[in-house]
C-alpha cells in the first residue's frame, strides 16, 4: 500500500479547497446570471413611473419612528407605486397586504415588509449594549438568529439593524442601541448579527434581510445631539468609525441605511463620496442603499433645496430607496423630464430593489413569511425566553460591590426607588417596538416573584426621569402611551423605614 507523504496530503487538502471553491463559485455566479435576467426582463416591462414606484417605502403604522405618516396606501400598491412597507406585522395583515400587489397591480411585484427589529422581536433581549457586554459573540449571534425566527414568523423579511455607530459621547441618546464606544467590538457585534439575521440562505423562511445604520458617523454628532453636524479627518473615519459598516457588509448585510447628519459640511443622504465613492467603488457593495425616516426630506432643512432639488441630489449620490417622505415618487419623473437625474440612476435604483426582492425568494413564493401556524409555536416560545434569560445573566457587568452587599440576602427590608422601580413597559429597553408591555414585569414584580414573603420590598417613585411636565403626556410615539411608562409624580421624598438596610436604585433612560 502506497503511503501519501505530509507534501501529498497537503496538496490532496488543498485540491480539495480548490475543487469546493470552483463549484461554488460557479454556483453564485449562475444563480447571480439567473437573478440579472429575470429582473433585466422585469425591468424591461416597467414604466418610468413604476420603477420609481419600487423605490418608495411607505410605513404601516404601527410603530412610527418620525412625524410623517403614509397615506393611501392600498391605492398606491394597486398603482404600482410602492416598492416596500415597514412597521406592519402578523401574517394575515401581511398576505393581505401582499395579496394587493400580487392580485391586483399591472406587473404584480411583492412588497418587501420591514421593521426596526434592534434586540428582539417579540422576545427581547438585553439592549445592544448590554449584548455587547457579553463579549460573547456565539450568543449575540443566538440572539439575532431567534429575532429573525421570530420577526419572519409574523410576516417580516428587513430588519432594521445591526445599528453600528460609534459613539464615544454619553449625551448621544442612542449610544444604547449599538456596541459601544470599541471599534473592534462593534465590528464583530456587526457580523455575529448579521450572520444571525441572514443565516446561509437569505431566501429562507426563517432568515431575513439586514440592514446596517447609520450610514456614517452617526455617533459622532457634536455635543452628543442627535442629527447634529460631524466633523472628522479621514484618518479617524477610517480608522476609528468607518470599521464597522466595512465588518457588518462583508459578512454579508444585503442592505445599507443613511445617516441624518452632515459629514464635513454635506448630508450624507446627498453625499456622493460616501454613498458612490466610498461604499459602491472602495468597498464594492452590492446591495440596496435606503434612508433613514424622511431624511430625503430633512435635507431642505440643511439648505440644499426644495423637495424635488434634494430628491435629486440624494439619487444622484446614490440612494436607492426614500423612507415615507415620498420625495422620489412624486417628483424624480419631474427631475427626470428636466434633465436633472437620468434614466440610469433610476434604473440602478430600481434594480438594487428588485434584487432584494429577488435574494429574499418573494418571486418565486411572496407569502413565504405568511405562516399562522408558525408565528403560534415559534414566538415568545419558553425556549426563545430560556435563552434571553441566560443573555441577560451574562450581560450583567459589577463594577463595585462595596461592602458585598450583592448578592441580597433573602431576608429584612429592600427600598427600589426610582421612576424605572416599578414600570414594566421600561424594562424592554429602547427601541423594542415589538415587545408586549403589557406583559411585561417590572423590577419590583419580578423580585417579588423570585423573594416571595422572605423580604419586605418597599417602592416609590423617588424623581421623574425629566423636568419638562409634556414629557409625560400622549403624543404619537414608537409605543402606546402607558401611565406607568411616564410617572406622573416628578418630585417626593421617599419615606422608607430608618432601618432599612439595603436600598436599589432604578432610574436611568428609556425610548
Amino acid at each position: 500500500m502506497r503511503t501519501l507523504t505530509k507534501d501529498n496530503k497537503m496538496k490532496k487538502v488543498v485540491g480539495t479547497f480548490l475543487l469546493a471553491f470552483l463549484a461554488w463559485h460557479t454556483s453564485s455566479a449562475q444563480t447571480n446570471q439567473k437573478m440579472d435576467k429575470f429582473i433585466d426582463q422585469l425591468m424591461a416591462k416597467m414604466t418610468v413611473e413604476e420603477k420609481i414606484g419600487q423605490l418608495n417605502l411607505v410605513t404601516g403604522g404601527e410603530a412610527t419612528t418620525g412625524t410623517t405618516v403614509s397615506t393611501d396606501v392600498e391605492s398606491k400598491i394597486r398603482n404600482g407605486q410602492i416598492g416596500g412597507i415597514f412597521s406592519m406585522s402578523t401574517p394575515a395583515k401581511i398576505r393581505k397586504t401582499q395579496e394587493i400587489a400580487i392580485k391586483q397591480s399591472r406587473l404584480k411585484i411583492p412588497i418587501i415588509f420591514g421593521m426596526d427589529v434592534i434586540h428582539g422581536y417579540r422576545t427581547v433581549f438585553p439592549i445592544p449594549l448590554g449584548l455587547a457586554a457579553t463579549w460573547d459573540m456565539n450568543l449575540i449571534q443566538q440572539s439575532a438568529r431567534i429575532a429573525a425566527e421570530e420577526a419572519t414568523a409574523d410576516g417580516i423579511n428587513w430588519a432594521f439593524s445591526p445599528m453600528v455607530d460609534i459613539s464615544r459621547d454619553p449625551r448621544w441618546g442612542r449610544i444604547s442601541e449599538g456596541a459601544g464606544e470599541d471599534t473592534y467590538l462593534s465590528s464583530r457585534v456587526a457580523e455575529a448579527i448579521v450572520h444571525g439575521f441572514q443565516g446561509d440562505n437569505l431566501a429562507a423562511y426563517n432568515t431575513m434581510m439586514a440592514c446596517v445604520k447609520h450610514f456614517a458617523l452617526y455617533g459622532a454628532a457634536e455635543g452628543g445631539r442627535d442629527y447634529n453636524s460631524t466633523d472628522m479627518s479621514l484618518h479617524r473615519m477610517y480608522n476609528e468609525y468607518l470599521p464597522p459598516y466595512k465588518a457588518a457588509l462583508d459578512a454579508g448585510a444585503g442592505s445599507i441605511m443613511t445617516s441624518f447628519n452632515d459629514i464635513n459640511g454635506v448630508p450624507a443622504s446627498a453625499n456622493k463620496w460616501l454613498m458612490t465613492d466610498v461604499l459602491r467603488k472602495q468597498w464594492g457593495f452590492k446591495g440596496l442603499v435606503v434612508t433613514d425616516y424622511t431624511a430625503v426630506n430633512e435635507l431642505t432643512a440643511h439648505g440644499l433645496g426644495d423637495l424635488q432639488q434634494v430628491s435629486a441630489l440624494s439619487l444622484n449620490a446614490g440612494v436607492d430607496m426614500d423612507m415615507v417622505g415620498e420625495g422620489f415618487l412624486t417628483t424624480l419623473k419631474k427631475s427626470l423630464d428636466a434633465g436633472k437625474v437620468k434614466i440610469a440612476d433610476i434604473d440602478r435604483a430600481c434594480r438594487f430593489v428588485l434584487e432584494a426582492k429577488y435574494k429574499l425568494g418573494l418571486f418565486d413564493d411572496p407569502y413565504r413569511y405568511c405562516d399562522e401556524k408558525r408565528a403560534k409555536t415559534v414566538i415568545g416560545s419558553a425556549a426563545n425566553h430560556a435563552k434571553a434569560r441566560e443573555i441577560a445573566a451574562k450581560s450583567f457587568v459589577l463594577l463595585k460591590n462595596e461592602n458585598q452587599v450583592l448578592p441580597l440576602k433573602k431576608t429584612g427590608t429592600v427600598a427600589v426607588i426610582g421612576p424605572l422601580a416599578n414600570s414594566g413597559p421600561n424594562m424592554p429597553g429602547t427601541w423594542s417596538v415589538s415587545a408586549e408591555l403589557d406583559k411585561t414585569a417590572s423590577l419590583v414584580d419580578g423580585m417579588k416573584a423570585v423573594l416571595g414573603n422572605k423580604v419586605n420590598i418597599l417602592t416609590h417613585l423617588g424623581s421623574n426621569l425629566l423636568e419638562d411636565p409634556i414629557y409625560p403626556k400622549p403624543r404619537n410615539h414608537v409605543r402606546p402611551y402607558h401611565s406607568t411608562r411616564f410617572p406622573k409624580r416628578r418630585r417626593d421624598h421617599c419615606r422608607c423605614p430608618e432601618s432599612c438596610p439595603t436600598i436599589r436604585r432604578r432610574c436611568g433612560r428609556t425610548w
